[in-house]
């Protein structure tokens, strides 16, 4: 039996009131619930759902699961459009065509298996700012979030697929160097609030982090023994796109594209499907823990 959040336990103890406000705090913040019950809607359909979220996104299909109401994962291919990412190694591939590569092939193996709902961020060649992606996966009510890419280093020798999870504090310089790579410019830090609104909104992210760390550790148990990791491969940061997801939610950063050998793995189909399988079987075993 899975048990109690922090956030369930205060509510209990706070009374019918707040749980009004703790549903404003949760499901409304920043606007965000006319696109939520958008989502709603197409829960209980069979086949596909298109939503259209707003001008900067294009429309985004809802591949539903074999059994109507089951949690929507959010897949994110990082990088897009004008926005290359990190070159390979070779010079003749960039990050945010791997990254695709990887989207689309989890999404087809969780299709297959029929579990789970699913929803790329995007399929094609799109640019999307990171709070358009945060968005997407907030107004369809994902229940994970995961954002795919490949890292890059100035050392050639630098090998290996990494997780890293949400946290207010990083685990080491390297991580808190990509969170503040990943989150650009438009990086706020968070100002806690002192009130019962900001109580449980501090409460409710800690949840979050704690299964975006448990996300983190599965992934890790499926990929052991047929996916190369670097050492120490969990990690963790503030990243923006995680934070602002609404749901758990890991980068996964499925090697080096500055070596050539982990290049020419995310480039090979078999190696690429073994990244791709270990990925679908800590979303299913994820889901499953958390139901």
């Amino acid at each position: 039996m899975r048990r109690p959040s922090r956030t369930v336990l205060l509510l209990s103890l706070l009374g019918a009131g707040v749980v009004a406000l703790a549903a404003t705090v949760l499901f409304s913040r920043e606007g965000e619930q006319r696109g939520l019950d958008l989502a709603v809607a197409g829960e209980a359909r069979q086949g596909g759902l298109s939503i259209a979220l707003s001008p900067a996104v294009a429309d985004v299909r809802i591949i539903e699961a074999r059994t109507p109401g089951r949690p929507l994962v959010v897949i994110d291919a990082g990088h897009g459009g004008r926005d290359g990412g990190a070159p390979g190694a070779s010079g003749a591939t960039r990050e945010k065509d791997v990254t695709l590569l990887i989207a689309r092939e989890l999404r087809d193996e969780l299709a297959r298996r029929g579990r789970v709902r699913l929803a790329l961020t995007r399929d094609g060649d799109t640019y999307l700012t990171l709070d358009d992606r945060a968005a997407i996966a907030r107004r369809l009510g994902a229940g994970l979030f995961i954002a795919i890419h490949a890292d890059s280093a100035p050392n050639p020798s630098a090998r290996g697929a990494t997780v890293y999870s949400l946290s207010e504090v990083a685990s080491d310089a390297d991580a808190a160097m990509l969170a503040a790579r990943q989150n650009g410019e438009g990086a706020v830090a968070s100002v806690p609030e002192p009130t019962v609104r900001g109580l449980l909104s501090d409460l409710a992210a800690r949840d979050e982090m704690d299964a975006s760390a448990d996300f983190a550790l599965r992934v890790l148990r499926e990929a052991r023994g047929t996916v190369l990791l670097r050492p120490e491969p969990h990690r963790f940061a503030a990243f923006r796109v995680l934070r602002r997801s609404g749901a758990p939610a890991l980068l996964f950063e499925a090697g080096y594209m500055s070596n050539a050998a982990d290049e020419a793995t995310l480039l090979d189909p078999v190696k690429r499907g073994q990244i791709v399988k270990a990925l679908a079987r800590a979303v299913e075993a994820q889901v499953a823990a958390t139901r």
